[in-house]
């Protein structure tokens, strides 16, 4: 130890390098994003309460950038066209305690950077997992960011005027998804949709309950509806899915259909994870998780994939997933993919080995060769698929990010 401690003080002396050059970098910078790319996609990171955004066509770890949403989990919402998303975020004057703030932000899409926000009430719901708590009507104007104190409400604001509209009692209804121009709809506690009608500068104009459309005693549906065009799918407990056709003042449910043949039911197959659906709508598939479980397992994470064709209501396809990876906490267990010393490929021959954690998370991109994206809950790793053949093509690490939101940067399904 010596002897080696002598070499590197002579090679210091004499002005040997024992490193490589690195040059320096500089700080202060702002950076703009390319177009955006069609297998873009945000990750949400409940940890560093964050959004992180990739880009699944680059190397790992390929950070485009982020954008941070304050204390708790913020649900982006972003407009089918424009320069700029939204996103909820709740601030408290000492960090995690004094004056609570909500407010809706206003960030640029090519920066990342804030540019405006407007304040709303203090009362946003906070869940871990986001989906439907806010929704932005279709012609990109009104915002609607739902509120439990525990009572319910929503919060509308203006985006093009940055300006909060009002508040929107909703007593017994919960959650957001947009409709026409102007609506928005709300799962009721006795399984009817309310609609919220606004005017174009977010005033109230009506509301109006339905008739219940599933049974919440017997067969509730569960919160994480995918839409397309003008259809709204709910998926039940017992593998039920409910279309609503939101293109009109009122919605229309259509008849129910099965995700499980009588077969699947005998073998237990039921739905699973904590978001559970996606759709690619230009080749009309339906993606669900599914696992093997009893009664209540319907967060469980999901072992399989079925892919159905939505128009026929069948089942297209099945897909086995793979173990998406462990990189959480940094990437000391990336073994082997650009390194050339006796560990190569051992991370690979682990993930074959171990067992499947199961995936609680899926998302597909909206292009013409979608990707199909799984991820588990604090794995900080995702596995990339062909969407359409069900081909596994990589796993992508987003190191430090703890997977509790996949979001499309364009108006997407949710």
């Amino acid at each position: 130890m010596g002897k080696l401690a002598g070499v590197l003080v002579a090679l210091l002396l004499i002005g040997v390098p024992i490193a490589a050059d690195v040059p320096i970098e500089t700080v202060g910078r702002v950076e703009s994003l390319p177009p955006r790319g069609d297998h873009w996609i945000w990750v949400a990171d409940i940890m560093y309460e964050r959004n992180v955004l990739v880009d699944l066509d680059g190397d790992d770890q390929s950070m485009l950038g982020m954008v941070s949403v304050g204390y708790g989990p913020g649900h982006p919402v972003h407009p089918r066209a424009g320069a700029e998303f939204y996103v909820p975020e709740t601030h408290y004057s000492r960090g995690t305690r004094g004056e609570r703030t909500d407010v809706l932000t206003i960030y640029d899409a090519t920066t990342l950077l804030p540019v405006d926000e407007v304040v709303i009430p203090p009362k946003r719901a906070l869940p871990a997992i986001t989906m439907a708590t806010a929704a932005l009507s279709d012609d990109d104007r009104i915002a609607a960011v739902f509120n439990l104190t525990p009572a319910t409400s929503l919060s509308i604001v203006d985006v093009v005027e940055r300006r909060f509209a009002g508040e929107i009692a909703t007593p017994g209804c919960s959650l957001a998804y947009a409709g026409t121009a102007h609506r928005f709809h709300m799962v009721c506690q006795n399984g009817a949709l309310l609609t919220v009608t606004l005017d174009e500068h977010g005033n109230e104009v009506g509301k109006r309950r339905s008739d219940p459309f599933f049974d919440p005693e017997t067969d509730p549906v569960t919160e994480k509806a995918v839409r397309v065009g003008d259809t709204w799918i709910f998926v039940s407990y017992d593998g039920y899915a409910h279309p609503v056709d939101v293109s009109g003042a009122d919605p229309v449910f259509g008849e129910r259909w099965s995700l499980l043949s009588d077969a699947d039911r005998d073998e237990q197959w039921r739905i699973g994870g904590n978001d559970h659906l996606a759709v690619h709508e230009g080749s009309g598939r339906l993606y669900s998780l599914v696992h093997q479980g009893g009664v209540d397992t319907h967060k469980h994470p999901g072992s399989e994939l079925w892919v159905y064709d939505i128009a026929k209501r069948e089942r297209l396809q099945r897909i086995e997933l793979l173990n998406p990876g462990l990189t959480y906490l940094g990437t000391s267990l990336e073994f082997g993919r650009d390194w050339v010393w006796p560990f190569n490929g051992l991370y690979e021959w682990l993930l074959s080995s171990a067992p499947m954690p199961g995936i609680d998370l899926i998302e597909v991109t909206a292009d013409d060769a979608p990707l199909l994206v799984t991820a588990a809950q604090f794995s900080g790793s995702l596995a990339v698929y062909d969407a359409l053949s069900g081909e596994f093509l990589r796993r992508f690490n987003t190191g430090n990010v703890t997977n509790f939101g996949l979001h499309l940067p364009s108006g997407s399904s949710r």
